[in-house]
């Protein structure tokens, strides 16, 4: 892993590769209960210090098939995190996550400049043709910034008790926004 190397910058944020200083916020993050609702997640039950143990590791131990940033204002802020995962090459897919878990950061556009970077990271950097998400259903203002993004939908599925829209972009259609 390259340390805080910054990739795909917009004219409000910065995607940068995790680092520990990254560890509290997510840890606040993940054991919001609000958060925790909009991201079909239970809340984590570890204390702080196990949970920085597990992230220590986790920096240390990259993976093949994601990869998480860390997503930050141009002054240095850390709003929150987005991610590729289940990379597959030989489909030429990934599927996307997003969490803004910062409340100042939301409702102002800030996930499709985050969108935007990763999936120009994506499409350009992995070279894969397609990717998808899954939102839940009664999350009107994810989808509409997914849309905005270039996703459309194209099927839905419940997991776990949550109903979820699934959604997607190919690199055409993202080429021809840009």
């Amino acid at each position: 892993m390259i340390k805080n190397k910054q990739m795909n910058n917009s004219k409000r944020i910065i995607l940068r590769e995790k680092d520990p200083s990254d560890a509290w916020d997510d840890y606040s993050w993940e054991t919001d209960p609000e958060l925790a609702k909009l991201d079909a997640a239970p809340l984590i039950p570890i204390t702080y210090s196990q949970y920085l143990s597990d992230f220590t590791w986790d920096l240390r131990a990259p993976r093949t098939t994601s990869h998480q940033f860390a997503v930050d204002t141009l002054d240095g802020t850390h709003i929150g995190n987005c991610s590729y995962y289940n990379l597959d090459h030989s489909r030429g897919e990934a599927e996307l996550g997003i969490m803004i878990g910062n409340r100042d950061y939301w409702s102002k556009g800030y996930g499709m400049d985050i969108i935007d970077a990763l999936l120009h990271h994506v499409f350009t950097e992995l070279k894969v043709s397609r990717v998808h998400l899954k939102t839940l259903d009664w999350n009107k203002r994810a989808q509409k910034c997914f849309k905005k993004c270039g996703f459309t939908e194209y099927g839905r599925v419940t997991r776990d008790g949550y109903n979820f829209v699934l959604m997607e972009t190919l690199r055409e259609t993202w080429e021809r926004t840009r």
